[in-house]
């Protein structure tokens, strides 16, 4: 019989439940660690348990495989703002003590130790509240103008929350200059706190995790004397923007009453901001400014900051055009386009352009970009101070288009970074109709820069002077830092969406608000005759005279005929419109070259540790220029880049992988095994040649071709390539596609040379790894605006690239890429592929025809079938024709599907005009190149008088998916229609 009953010992653990049994897990822990670490009842309990040390400790410690950091500790400033722990302030309060005490000796005054630990506690609180107002000061800050900022109550910015009373706010309390004062009282601290970070002018900066930014943020603007101040010439001239961008308004409202225009309203205080970035920007090194903004006071800018002729504005809104009638182009509207233009402020002249852009909000952003850092480029600019980009937000879109993120994304990478973006957000508190508590999750449109730290100066639009100083810290910063940096300016819209929308029917109370609202202009106008700086009289001479001006231009304005289109300017001045003729370009090479890019290629330095792959794929490539035979598809790619290298182009490539290829086929950077170091052979081909740059890329597909188009419109004498990881993903950058590549030159008088390469081709991997929609690059198709190609051998691949440079025009290139026929034991050329006489081919004869065949064909007019097709699928008819021993089947290959070679097909199809005409592809029938081909080649056929005048349909059914995903379904439909082709019926 047991010494105590089971009633007896389920009372005596009857405390240990399942919500307690972390508590005492680690209560027995801490015994487990030190008996004495809890009291005598539970050293008692714990002794009576009996378990072993080290499994109580294991226990405690949870499972194996738990993370010992998680969940985080709270550490950051923010955390402390909240909940008032101040470890931060404890620390710059280190030793505050005997600061005090020698203080209080120096003036002779002797304290005791409780009135040392007073004024220490005072210090380490009156700190606090100095911190709480950096981090969180801008929340409860004079931004909105139309006073309907939420004015939630911040407890931890009033002094009360640290203990101090009415009584105690005159008390002098110790700094330490912390605000450029050693002494200061309460009422003092919270007059400078409230001035600096609670005004119109407001600094988010307290994420910045870098000392060195943050302080210089916080030493530029805070303490004693650093208060928004501007000379009297200072304010004289940003009130006459004032009056040019709300005149420029007002005139145009009234002689062009509904019409859209996008205006300014609300927000001229853009404009001296505008001018004062171009000022200070100018004094601290910048040459050029690259200005990229959405339709919403674009004219006012055009105006009165790129100086573009008030007459050519109003030439357009009476339907004139912007450029002159001898160049061809469909044209924009105004509010769309862009300009360039020369200032010059205080002996610093600064180049700016405005890009032009389509309706779409922040897509023109990374194309901004791009343009920035081509011409940083072209400054052998490595600090990035030279070019500033500077980007004009809306808070709508600023909040809710993706592309803005994956800009901030590229901000800081080595092959996009820019040295920084200005972000302008022209705040109206409003989208089209839309009020922010439906278009955000947070409290700023601003709040995306957070991500990369960016310094966020948040002002009120009704405050000129808090715009133009917050535009000229940005600046400072940016050049300082060459870091990304945002302007937040509130303010409102006076009218609709556009002039002629009603916004009562939404957004009654604003627009009640707006209505009752002075402008910006009367507001300052006050503000300077108060100030006793200006009689108001001269102001309204200043109006007048203004006024009178815009009516001499706007006169000016029936008759103004533009001079000159600027699209071949500067860089491109070389260059020319397409002409009519077919330019194949020069684009074989000689030996010499072949060989020196050849020898570099096979090349790596002496004791570097390749992976064994690599030395065999170094020596494959050695073989191929050693006997001539079999160069694989990377290699001609490689002979193309290196090539225009030693002519002095430089070679970008930029994509998701590029470096090594996604398909393990480029190796652009050999490896070292050991240390990682990176080896471009291409960068080591000859002395005196251009830069070869290959860029992994963010996994953005929209931005990052933006961006490469952006450098491709800044220069043209370089080849500059954007690749997809798979074709597929394109459609991801579809708005560039759209909005920009297709038809920017049509619409803008914009050329660009851009490379894009897709990888395409049916392999059974399904329906997201084998089509770049071929058919939706070929319906966009027109008026000579890009050139669309899908290559089948390695030399054609190498001249098209050429091409894009030794023509005496620019076109954007949409290539098809492949996949398997990167190692295809038939995708291989040889060295006269190369060299002197070759050129690209945009229509390739049958290998049978040029004996690199098994097979030997019937003489032409016993062909009794041509099958045109295009990549891949010839390499499957092909095989399968020289496996079956068919003679009298013809296959052709369409390498380039636009600007369509009927010229060339003609020739090639006159041989065969008794033939039946078929048209083979791997993509289903509403895909692929069929849509496109079909008209173009029943013209060919039509004007040769051929028997057969309707190609015949062979290829997958329709379908709504590009590929099946089972790789037997996708075996079974190869085979058939490769059968298809080739299987003549009654034969």
């Amino acid at each position: 019989m047991t010494d105590q009953s089971p009633n007896d010992q389920f009372h005596a653990s009857s405390f240990m439940q399942g919500h307690n049994a972390e508590y005492l897990e680690q209560l027995y822990a801490r015994y487990a660690n030190d008996p004495n670490a809890v009291d005598a009842a539970w050293q008692e309990f714990f002794r009576a348990l009996g378990d072993a040390e080290m499994e109580v400790k294991a226990e405690a410690s949870g499972p194996s495989w738990a993370r010992s950091d998680w969940p985080p500790q709270p550490a950051d400033e923010m955390t402390h703002a909240l909940t008032g722990e101040w470890p931060a302030a404890a620390e710059e309060m280190k030793g505050a003590g005997d600061k005090i005490r020698g203080k209080a000796t120096e003036k002779g005054v002797s304290l005791s130790d409780d009135q040392v630990q007073r004024a220490v506690l005072d210090s380490i609180r009156a700190l606090m509240l100095i911190r709480a107002y950096r981090i969180r000061g801008h929340l409860v800050a004079d931004l909105d103008p139309l006073g309907m900022r939420d004015q939630t109550p911040h407890p931890e910015l009033d002094p009360k929350s640290y203990g101090f009373t009415e009584a105690d706010m005159d008390r002098p309390i110790f700094i330490d200059n912390v605000l450029g004062l050693q002494m200061a009282s309460m009422r003092q601290i919270v007059d400078i706190v409230k001035r600096t970070y609670c005004g119109t002018f407001a600094l988010q900066y307290m994420h910045i995790s870098n000392p060195t930014e943050a302080a210089w943020l916080k030493e530029r603007i805070e303490g004693f004397g650093k208060e928004v101040a501007f000379t009297r010439e200072g304010r004289r001239a940003i009130l006459n923007k004032m009056v040019e961008a709300e005149g420029f308004e007002k005139f145009l409202h009234v002689k062009y009453m509904g019409t859209k225009r996008f205006g300014l309203d609300g927000g001229e205080s853009l404009i001296p901001a505008m001018e004062q970035i171009i000022k200070r920007g100018g004094a601290l090194g910048v040459k050029d400014i690259i200005v990229g903004m959405p339709h919403r006071g674009r004219l006012s800018v055009l105006a009165n900051v790129m100086a573009k002729p008030y007459r050519a504005i109003f030439n357009e809104f009476q339907g004139g055009s912007f450029k002159p009638e001898d160049v061809d182009g469909s044209g924009d509207v105004k509010y769309h386009l862009g300009a360039s233009s020369d200032r010059e402020f205080d002996g610093n002249s600064v180049h700016l352009s405005l890009t032009a852009n389509p309706s779409h909000l922040e897509a023109v952003n990374p194309v901004v970009l791009g343009k920035a850092r081509a011409k940083q480029d072209q400054n052998n600019d490595p600090e990035r101070t030279s070019v500033l980009p500077i980007l004009l937000h809306g808070d709508a879109a600023f909040a809710g288009q993706g592309v803005v993120a994956e800009c901030f994304g590229l901000s800081g990478l080595r092959g996009h970074r820019t040295g920084g973006t200005m972000h302008i957000v022209v705040n109206n508190q409003i989208g089209f109709t839309t009020a922010p508590h439906f278009s955000r999750s947070s409290p700023y449109p601003t709040d995306i820069a957070l991500m990369v730290e960016a310094p966020i100066f948040h002002v009120n639009g009704d405050d000129p002077e808090a715009v133009v100083h917050a535009a000229k810290v940005a600046t400072e910063f940016r050049q300082m830092f060459h870091k990304d940096v945002v302007i937040d300016i509130f303010c409102y819209r006076r009218f609709g969406h556009n002039e002629g929308d009603e916004p009562m029917f939404t957004n009654p109370i604003m627009y009640k608000k707006i209505k009752k609202q002075k402008t910006t202009l009367q507001l300052y106008t006050e503000r300077l005759v108060k100030d006793g700086l200006i009689p108001e009289g001269e102001i309204e001479d200043m109006k007048a005279a203004f006024q009178a001006h815009l009516n001499e231009e706007f006169e000016a304005g029936k008759d103004y005929k533009p001079n000159k289109a600027d699209w071949l300017d500067g860089r491109w001045s070389h260059l020319d419109r397409e002409g009519e003729e077919y330019q194949r370009g020069e684009t074989a090479i000689n030996p010499e070259t072949f060989e020196q890019v050849g020898a570099a290629l096979a090349r790596a330095p002496n004791g570097f540790k390749l992976h064994k792959t690599v030395g065999r794929l170094l020596e494959s490539k050695k073989q191929m220029f050693d006997s001539g035979t079999g160069f694989d598809w990377a290699t001609a790619e490689a002979l193309a880049f290196g090539s225009l290298l030693t002519e002095g182009y430089p070679v970008r490539l930029a994509g998701q992988d590029s470096t090594r290829g996604t398909f393990s086929q480029r190796h652009s950077a050999l490896i070292d095994q050991e240390t990682e170091e990176r080896y471009y052979p291409l960068n080591h081909v000859r002395e005196g040649q251009a830069r070869y740059e290959v860029i992994d890329s963010m996994l953005s597909e929209y931005a990052v071709l933006g961006f490469e188009y952006g450098y491709s419109l800044a220069e043209p004498n370089a080849l500059v390539m954007w690749e997809a990881q798979f074709g597929d993903f394109a459609n991801g950058a579809q708005i560039m596609f759209d909005q920009f590549i297709s038809s920017g030159e049509r619409k803008w008088l914009r050329m660009s040379g851009l490379v894009m390469l897709l990888p395409h081709g049916f392999e059974g991997q399904g329906p997201e790894h084998s089509s770049a929609r071929l058919e939706r690059f070929l319906q966009m198709c027109a008026e000579d605006n890009w050139i669309v190609a899908n290559c089948t051998t390695p030399a054609n691949y190498f001249h098209i690239l050429r091409r894009q440079i030794h023509r005496s025009f620019r076109k954007p290139l949409v290539l098809m890429t492949p996949k398997s026929l990167l190692r295809h034991k038939l995708a291989v050329s040889e060295t006269e592929d190369f060299t002197t006489g070759s050129s690209f081919h945009r229509v390739l004869w049958d290998d049978a025809q040029k004996g690199h065949s098994e097979t030997e064909l019937q003489p032409d007019d016993k062909i009794k079938r041509v099958v045109l097709c295009s990549g891949k699928v010839y390499y499957d008819l092909l095989e399968e024709r020289d496996a079956r021993g068919i003679d009298d089947i013809y296959l052709l290959r369409l390498e380039q599907f636009y600007p369509f070679p009927a010229l060339a097909l003609m020739k090639e199809l006159e041989r065969f005009k008794g033939a039946e005409m078929y048209w083979c592809q791997e993509e289903p029938k509403n895909q692929g190149g069929w849509s496109f081909v079909e008209p173009n080649l029943e013209w060919v056929l039509t004007r040769l008088k051929a028997k057969h005048k309707r190609p015949v349909y062979v290829g997958r059914q329709a379908s709504a998916s590009p590929a099946t995903g089972l790789a037997s379904q996708h075996k079974a439909q190869q085979a058939a229609l490769v059968n298809d082709a080739l299987t003549i019926e009654g034969k």
